[in-house]
């Protein structure tokens, strides 16, 4: 099974052109992957980039499992048919929401500062991560969005799992994938490069824009 993309950045390219038509648009990217694929999608299309901050809320026992996922401005999101296979209720995770939103406020001084976001309220809006496995992440940054009443909202993303696309597709007026490959086990297996991102990194393609 080869790779679909060498990295983010030819991914958001290629993401791009599926994006042609949107006009002026506010990108706002769900870092940390997010951000290196949103960045040449708006080269190409104009608007304005920001991200939006969304952490996940893992499983105890194994944190990778995201099991939820709060974001800036949100709610937290659960994913409750996972969590009733766990035996979960949301009470079972109150230490883990609450330390993911101490980060998640971090970051967001980290990468704003005290600049806010802009006013998302009538515009075209596009969500965009570098991948979605389950979604949840995505779940929540669309729903955040969506209650500040955007004036078309879409979801742009290189690569998915198929059914977490149909499981999307309520969320936004629009879910823009390149591919929905079979075997999907985890969003890094598409990329040939696929590293880690500091805060740094972030910050450092933000001031591309």
């Amino acid at each position: 099974m080869g790779h679909l993309f060498a990295d983010r950045a030819e991914a958001g390219a290629l993401l791009a052109e599926r994006l042609y038509g949107l006009r002026d648009p506010i990108v706002l990217a769900l870092p940390r992957g997010g951000v290196p694929v949103a960045v040449p999608i708006v080269r190409r299309l104009g608007g304005t980039l920001d991200v939006l901050v969304t952490r996940k809320i893992g499983y105890p026992p194994t944190p990778e499992l995201g099991v939820g996922a709060v974001c800036e401005g949100g709610e937290p999101v659960f994913d409750t048919r996972l969590m009733d296979r766990l035996g979960l209720a949301e009470h079972d995770l109150r230490e883990v929401v609450a330390r993911e939103e101490r980060e998640l406020d971090r970051r967001v001084s980290a990468y704003r500062g005290e600049r806010r976001l802009p006013s998302l309220t009538g515009r075209e809006v596009v969500v965009v991560d570098d991948g979605l496995a389950t979604g949840v992440t995505a779940r929540a940054a669309l729903r955040a969005v969506a209650a500040a009443k955007p004036g078309r909202l879409t979801l742009a993303v290189p690569v998915a799992a198929q059914e977490t696309v149909r499981s999307m597709r309520p969320e936004a007026d629009e879910v823009v994938v390149l591919a929905t490959p079979a075997g999907f086990r985890a969003v890094g297996q598409w990329y040939g490069s696929f590293g880690q991102l500091s805060d740094g990194d972030v910050l450092e393609l933000l001031a591309q824009r």
